[in-house]
């Protein structure tokens, strides 16, 4: 039973759980303060806690993983989801049409603002970590928690750059894997960048990339996510970019930007990002081509 009961809770990934489980506090705390119940909870809570939200400025895609949260916690508690109900679903919708639903787009750090930004680098052992961040991050396409998922047995050097095996992805819950190529670089090599950083830190087995203290120490310790998000903004911001406007997601969506504009094909692009739909990869394209054989070009 315990085992099971491991099982079942591994059924989300543990950021997943984790932003769940803040998600129903919040909820909890907003129905405690109104002496109402959170679980379960009545339709009309809900939909009336979606409302205050919404004067709270939050974003449509905000509330929709708040009512994910909600719906998980009275499903594993046996109870029927409030969120089922249409009153709760006619609210979403309402909100949906009221606000809109476009997201705020971070971004992309696009292979000269990549270089710029892994140029700028400390001279440090900080500073060494973080060029092998940057350039890896971008090489491979990679999402943040896929990047400080990376042990040194998931790297195989050749001649010809890494072989990079992800062993598991937000879009790859299962853990089927994938195995990826960095390509060599000319002026900005990732893969020596990579080495360097091992070399230096004294790395031969275990997490890539960890963390380091004000006396110069490197932990045992993996590097959470966000500090990739943290670590490329700080860069962003030392090369006088707007480093609101970047995050971890933006060595990923900077790669293919950049591939796009370099003439790379979808199928390519898709090779290195694992995207599972040519159409997600369509936008980069679309994006890197705006103004090419332009409709417009020469009319005025």
């Amino acid at each position: 039973m315990a085992a099971a009961v491991r099982f079942a809770a591994a059924e989300k990934a543990p950021s997943t759980r984790r932003a769940y489980r803040t998600d129903f506090r919040i909820f909890t705390a907003w129905c405690q303060e109104r002496d109402l119940d959170p679980l379960p909870a009545l339709p009309a809570t809900v939909a009336a806690y979606l409302a205050y939200e919404v004067g709270q400025n939050l974003r449509p895609s905000t509330l929709g993983r708040r009512l994910a949260a909600i719906q998980y916690a009275h499903q594993h508690a046996g109870h029927e989801p409030p969120t089922n109900a249409e009153g709760v679903k006619a609210t979403l919708r309402g909100i949906r049409r009221t606000l809109g639903i476009a997201r705020t787009r971070k971004a992309p750090a696009t292979a000269n603002e990549t270089k710029a930004m892994a140029r700028s680098v400390p001279d440090s052992l900080v500073g060494i970590r973080d060029r092998a961040i940057l350039l890896l991050g971008f090489a491979g396409a990679f999402r943040r928690s896929e990047l400080v998922a990376l042990d040194v047995a998931d790297i195989e050097p050749s001649d010809t750059g890494l072989r990079v095996t992800i062993r598991r992805s937000k879009a790859d819950q299962e853990g089927e894997g994938a195995m990826i190529g960095i390509a060599l670089g000319v002026t900005d090599c990732p893969a020596r960048a990579l080495m360097t950083w091992l070399s230096a830190a004294g790395i031969v087995e275990g997490p890539v990339f960890r963390s380091i203290n004000k006396a110069g120490k490197v932990s045992l310790v993996r590097l959470c996510d966000r500090s990739v998000a943290n670590i490329v903004k700080a860069y962003a911001d030392r090369v006088g970019l707007d480093a609101k406007m970047f995050s971890g997601h933006s060595l990923r969506s900077g790669f293919l930007t950049s591939a796009a504009a370099n003439g790379a094909s979808i199928f390519k692009m898709m090779d290195v990002s694992r995207h599972k739909s040519a159409d997600t990869l369509r936008g980069y394209v679309q994006d890197a081509e705006l103004f090419k054989n332009h409709a417009g070009a020469g009319l005025l």
